[in-house]
């Protein structure tokens, strides 16, 4: 038997016993995927949007597998897969908390914002934010180059026609998304039953808000006043709400000089009253 022959049968029966060897390996060392977060990851929506503050759906399984999360962590799913998840844990049936949406809290469009200049860069808001600015002398303002609409993995955003985002509150899922991508802090995520809203995050004093905004907040304060629950407060030049405290009742809106509180059409006027 010549010597190259002896080669290729050593190297052959090497080969063959590093394939046993790594198949043994792989039987003795395989991590054992824990049925119970493969039915949970199942019923998740599996979009791994974070909503529900864990890095993905898989991470969020094993979290509720591993008791660290309740059934109804997952604010994307609501109630159909927060009950498909409490009857793979065994538990009592859970109610998802309540259903958020984004809400755009500006309503200085092309129409109403004073334009410095002609943007002519990237069509992105937070380029613009950090390099020229956007195009309007509010420097709080929607920059209106949609990415906030891009940002969404539902379809739930468009543009209209004066430049401004819109929410369709049907297909939110309150994931954050849109949040996270604008560059300016004008969306945030609100109880689906709040239909009154103030929408500008202005801190300038108002006589200069006027200036380039025919609807931004001026703090007169008239809404402060008015509010009977105490839900609505002057903070650095701006009107907020307190949604907590906030009855729904119209009365800031009402009063409001440059109509920047908005109630919204097809939502209740008064909240219900909390039971307990």
């Amino acid at each position: 038997m010549n010597n190259a022959l002896i080669g290729v049968l050593f190297m052959g029966g090497l080969g063959a016993l590093l394939a046993v060897g790594l198949v043994f390996a792989s039987k003795k060392f395989a991590i054992k995927v824990e049925p119970m977060i493969e039915e949970i990851e199942t019923a998740l929506p599996g979009i791994n949007c974070g909503a529900c503050g864990f890095a993905g759906c898989r991470s969020l399984a094993e979290a509720i597998a591993e008791g660290k999360a309740p059934s109804n962590a997952c604010p994307v799913g609501g109630n159909a897969v927060a009950e498909k998840i409490a009857e793979i844990l065994g538990e009592d049936q859970a109610s998802a908390p309540s259903r958020k949406v984004a809400q755009v809290l500006c309503k200085g469009g092309n129409v109403e914002a004073a334009a410095r200049a002609d943007y002519d860069g990237p069509g992105d808001c937070r380029i613009a934010n950090i390099t020229q600015g956007g195009d309007k002398d509010c420097i709080y303002g929607c920059l209106g180059l949609a990415t906030c609409v891009e940002a969404c993995p539902f379809d739930a955003m468009a543009m209209n026609e004066n430049g401004l985002p819109i929410v369709f509150e049907d297909k939110c899922t309150g994931c954050g998304k849109c949040v996270e991508a604008c560059p300016r802090d004008i969306i945030v995520l609100v109880g689906e039953e709040y239909g009154v809203h103030i929408r500008c995050r202005s801190l300038s004093l108002g006589k200069d808000v006027r200036k380039v905004c025919n609807v931004g907040c001026i703090a007169c304060r008239r809404c402060e006043k008015e509010c009977p629950v105490g839900a609505i407060s002057i903070i650095d030049n701006l009107a907020r709400i307190d949604y907590d405290k906030c009855i729904v009742c119209g009365k800031c809106a009402a009063v409001c000089p440059v109509k920047t509180i908005e109630i919204q059409e097809g939502k209740s006027v008064i909240k219900p009253k909390k039971v307990g």
